[in-house]
Parts: C-alpha cells; structure tokens; sequence
C-alpha cells in the first residue's frame, strides 16, 4: 500500500516536473535588435546584400587576391596551407560582408572547404532569418 502511494507521488512529481520544464522553455528572451547595413535600402523583405545569387558578374574582392590561387582546385586536395589562407580570409570577414565574399568566391571558381561552407552558409541564414523578422516587425504596422 504505502509502495503504491510512493509511486504515485512520484509519477506526479515527474509529470508537474515535465509541465514546469515546458512552460520554462517556452518563455523566450528578447532578442537583441538586429542592425541592418548602411548600404540596404529596406524596401526588400531579404536585403539583396544577403543573397547568395550574383545579380552581376562582377567579382568583388574582399582583401582576398592570395585565393585566386586555389581556382578550380577541388576543396579536397588543399593543403594545410591553402585551408588557412581561406581561414584567415574568412574568420576576418565582417557578418554582413559572408554573403558577398561567397558570391565572390563562386565566381572566382575557388571550392570552399566543408566546415567554412557550413559555417558561411549559417551566418548568411542567420542574417537572412533576423532581416526578414525586422522587415516584418516594421511593416505589420
């Protein structure tokens, strides 16, 4: 009887457990405000600044003349060297600026490593997703 009433009083304790933990999570912290560049106009839901798509075939440079170096050499076959050299480039890159410095190093034909790619590409999202809640936040006025 009193192994029952224990475990019953335990089986509670774990659901009130599990519906504290839940209401926690769902409470979330405000957000630091997301700084838009000088250079967006605002007028797009997804600054132009943060795509992934070249709209010209200019090639800008980002300090990054030493890359030119790794074109057309796939990402697999660099060595030390040439992964720290893009490293270097990258680790250095403002936020606002990974957008542009990808585009950049597709048209340059220079294959980026894995790692950098996921992280380049993660930052690009990022950017993308705060954007694009600023943008909503400020026009559902």
């Amino acid at each position: 009887m009193i192994l029952t009433i224990l475990i019953t009083i335990l089986i509670i304790l774990i659901i009130g457990v599990t519906i504290f933990v839940r209401r926690v999570n769902k409470v979330t912290p405000e957000q630091p405000p997301v700084e838009i560049a000088d250079d967006c106009c605002g007028s797009h839901a997804v600054c132009e600044r943060d795509s992934l798509l070249s709209q010209t075939d200019q090639i800008i440079y980002f300090d990054d003349e030493e890359l030119d170096q790794l074109q057309g050499i796939p990402s697999e076959d660099y060595t030390e060297t040439q992964i720290t050299m893009l490293e270097n480039v990258f680790y250095t890159l403002r936020e606002q600026d990974v957008a542009g410095w990808i585009r950049s190093i597709q048209l340059r034909n220079i294959d980026l490593p894995e790692d950098i790619r996921d992280q380049a590409l993660l930052i690009v999202a990022e950017r993308r997703e705060h954007t694009l809640e600023e943008w909503n936040k400020n026009n559902s006025k």
